[in-house]
C-alpha cells in the first residue's frame, strides 16, 4: 500500500473516507479534514474514517464530521471501516472487534462479492442508553421519552437515546425532506443537548418496518445512517410500536436492525467501495 493511499466507500449512500494514521507523512487536522471532505476542494464525503493502532481491540477507528468534529460512533462508517480492513488485508478474518469513541464492537463480515470483498457486514452496535444525563439531555427527568421541546414557531415531542453517540427522535405521520432540513439543524443545537445531537423524523410503517429521514450532527441532512437506524429502531420498540427486529428504510436504502432484551444492537446492511487512489503532494501541502 502506497504512502498518502485513501479508499472512499459508501453505505447506503453515505459516503466516507478511509485513511491509514500510520502510513501516511501529514497531520491529520480540522483544516485537512475539513477539506477533504468539500465537493469542490476535496474528495468529497459525510466524513473521514482514520485507522490507528489500539490496545483493547483489533482496530481503532477515529471518526470526523465533515466539519472536523469528532463522532463517537458510525453505524455506515463502521461497517465501511470493516470493509476496507478486511479488502485491504488489515485481517483475514470473518469477525474482529473495532475501538470506537463511543465503546468497542464486534464486527461480522456476512457475505463476500463476486471479487471476494466485504459486501454485507454485521456490527454489534452497543446497547441502547435511555438515561438522560448519559445521551446527554440537560433535564431533571430520568428519561426524556415524550417530551416537548420548542424549536423556533414549533414544538415537537422528542424521544432522546444514546447508541453510542447521541440522537433526538421524533414520530411523524408523514416525512417532509424540507422540514427535517430547517428544524434539523435548530434541534441538533438546541441548548438542552450539550453536546448537540442526532435527529431523526420517523414515520411507523409496520410493528417490523419504518421510515426515517435523517439531520446527522455535524454533517447535516444524509441518505443514510447506521446509529440513526438504530436509534430510531431503540425508540420505537420503547413505544411499543415496533418489535425488536425492523427494517428501517432510508433514501440510500435499508438497514436491519435488531435488540435483544438487554437492549443490545445489531445492525446489518451492505457496503461498497467507490474509488481508491492516493493523495496528491500539492493537496496535502494545501490542506495543513
Amino acid at each position: 500500500m502506497e504512502k498518502n493511499f485513501f479508499v472512499k466507500s459508501h453505505g447506503l449512500g453515505n459516503d466516507y473516507i478511509v485513511i491509514d494514521a500510520e502510513k501516511v507523512d501529514f497531520e491529520i487536522g480540522d483544516d485537512f479534514i475539513k477539506k477533504i471532505c468539500d465537493v469542490h476542494y476535496g474528495i468529497g464525503s459525510d466524513g473521514l474514517l482514520v485507522k490507528y493502532h489500539s490496545e483493547i481491540a483489533d482496530f481503532r477507528l477515529r471518526i470526523f464530521n465533515p466539519d472536523g468534529s469528532e463522532a463517537e460512533k458510525s453505524g455506515n462508517g463502521l461497517r465501511i471501516f470493516c470493509k476496507f480492513l478486511y479488502d485491504y488485508g488489515y485481517t483475514d478474518k470473518d469477525e474482529f472487534t473495532v475501538e470506537t469513541k463511543g465503546g468497542v464492537v464486534k464486527a461480522k463480515i456476512e457475505e463476500k462479492n463476486k471479487y471476494g470483498k466485504a459486501k454485507i457486514i454485521t456490527v454489534d452496535m452497543g446497547k441502547a442508553i435511555f438515561e438522560s444525563q448519559k445521551i446527554p439531555v440537560k433535564t431533571e427527568k430520568k428519561e426524556f421519552i415524550g417530551e416537548k421541546i420548542t424549536v423556533a414557531d414549533r414544538e415537537f415531542e422528542v424521544n432522546c437515546v444514546s447508541v453510542g453517540n447521541p440522537h433526538c427522535v421524533i414520530i411523524k405521520d408523514n416525512l417532509d425532506e424540507e422540514e427535517i432540513k430547517k428544524y434539523g439543524p435548530l434541534i441538533e443545537n438546541h441548548p438542552i443537548f450539550s453536546n448537540r445531537i442526532n435527529v431523526q423524523f420517523v414515520k411507523p410503517i409496520s410493528e417490523n418496518e419504518a421510515q426515517i429521514l435523517i439531520w446527522e450532527r455535524g454533517a447535516g441532512f444524509t441518505y443514510a445512517s447506521g446509529s440513526s437506524s438504530c436509534a430510531v429502531a431503540s425508540v420505537l420498540a420503547k413505544k411499543g410500536l415496533a418489535k425488536k427486529d425492523i427494517t428501517i428504510k432510508m433514501l440510500g436504502g435499508q438497514l436491519k436492525i435488531s435488540i435483544d432484551e438487554d437492549w443490545n444492537i445489531r445492525m446489518t446492511g451492505e457496503v461498497e467501495e467507490i474509488c481508491s487512489g492516493v493523495l496528491s503532494p500539492e493537496f496535502i501541502e494545501s490542506g495543513k
